[in-house]
């Protein structure tokens, strides 16, 4: 009897341990149900979130590029490599001045803040021309369109033949970096009716439309393929005159050298004497010392100037810039922003 019940047990042991290992076993398919579950939602979620990340990239690049893309369309009297430059001054004028700009680009207000009045009185006086080259370094650095929007419409004022009122009105103006104001039309065009006879119906569609977006996409593409440092880039007669922090031509350095080469008296950025001045030398070395004034407004130019981080040899820009091709990638001499 006794062995009966021990057989018993031991069958009742082995049934309760086989039903607690089904049990278990159930309870771990049940685990495992789960988990899949689980990484297969996280793996949703995770496609979701790169394609979201991948969506606001691809937005942000078109609203820092073209944003309608299309035929390049030059503004009228656009001049040098491609067409690609904006000239203000008289074509005769013995010296040049190359501006590589950003609208948004503090650095370069500061600069045309500085140098704007003396630029404008050597222009007037036959005695400077200057080409403009538009960038859009700021949109691809922080997103947003407004250096291409400001760049579109400028050119459009230059159909208007309002180009340099605009252009200094866009830098007087200029909102803070970060602030992206231009990138709304509704702004341009308000600040095209401070521009006495720019606000037609002709410069509303040019601006609306984006008539010379590719155009300004293709001289952001100039400056970065020729290996410009950052904005604003200035060269005189193809000579960087913010480079040297030590040497900086300042307004009244740039006067006396603008002057001194329509003398003929070889001031050391006129004709060839760019080539022959040693790297080291004071630019303007044979006109008088700079008043302290634009000394200091020179030295303060340079220390936020935005860089595009990028090398290489200089494209020249423009045809009468052919200097500039061997001005060796030469940099705005400052940090960037």
């Amino acid at each position: 009897m006794s062995e009966k019940n021990d057989g018993a047990n031991r069958d009742a042991t082995k049934r309760s341990a086989r039903e607690r290992l089904l049990v278990e076993r159930e309870r771990q398919k049940t685990r495992d149900k789960r988990r899949r579950t689980l990484v297969v939602a996280a793996a949703v979620v995770g496609v979701l979130g790169l394609a979201t990340v991948v969506g606001v990239i691809a937005a942000n690049t078109g609203k820092s590029g073209s944003a309608k893309a299309g035929p390049v369309v030059a503004p009228s009297g656009a001049t040098g490599k491609d067409a690609l430059a904006i000239q203000a001054g008289k074509p005769e004028a013995k010296s040049s001045l190359t501006v590589w700009e950003d609208f948004r680009c503090p650095s370069c207000k500061f600069f045309e803040d500085n140098y704007r009045d003396v630029i404008h009185d050597l222009e007037a006086k036959g005695l400077l021309k200057v080409d403009y080259h538009l960038v859009t370094l700021i949109d691809r650095r922080m997103g947003g369109s407004g250096s291409l929007k400001a760049a579109n419409a400028a050119a459009c004022a230059q159909d208007a033949g309002k180009f340099t009122e605009y252009h200094d009105l866009l830098f007087q103006n200029q909102p803070q970096e970060i602030d992206d104001a231009f990138g709304k039309n509704a702004k341009l065009l308000e600040l095209a009716g401070k521009v006495d006879g720019l606000d037609t119906p002709e410069f509303r569609s040019c601006v609306e439309d984006g008539t010379h977006n590719s155009w300004v996409a293709k001289s952001d593409t100039a400056f970065t393929t020729g290996g410009f440092r950052g904005t604003p880039t200035v060269l005189l007669n193809g000579k960087d005159i913010l480079s040297d922090q030590a040497n900086q031509v300042t307004p009244q350095k740039l006067k006396e050298q603008v002057e001194a080469a329509a003398k003929g008296s070889g001031g050391a950025d006129a004709g060839t004497g760019a080539e022959k001045a040693s790297p080291s030398a004071t630019p303007g070395s044979g006109a008088k010392a700079a008043d302290k004034g634009g000394d200091k407004a020179a030295a303060k130019a340079s220390p936020s100037a935005s860089r595009t981080g990028s090398g290489g040899s200089s494209s020249g820009g423009s045809s009468n810039r052919s200097t500039a091709g061997t001005s060796g990638g030469s940099s705005s001499g400052s940090s960037e922003d």
